[in-house]
């Protein structure tokens, strides 16, 4: 197991980029105990879906860092 910092992003969309609009950040950045970084992006997101219910998915960016 390793430690993982987690931040979720939402991109704009193409009227949005016109405009001038970044990525927004929507959750985080949180930290996580997981054995891998696809595991700790995985487990944020179910663990906080609640909080991540008017995000776009297929709009969603998830970063995530390995402090290992």
């Amino acid at each position: 197991m390793a430690l993982f910092e987690v931040a979720i992003l939402q991109k704009p969309t193409k009227k949005e980029k016109e405009d001038g609009e970044l990525e927004k950040l929507v959750f985080g950045p949180t930290t996580i105990i997981a054995k891998d970084s696809q595991s700790a992006a995985i487990e944020t997101v179910m663990d906080n879906a609640g909080d991540l219910q008017n995000v776009d998915r297929k709009r969603m960016e998830i970063l995530v860092r390995s402090f290992g």
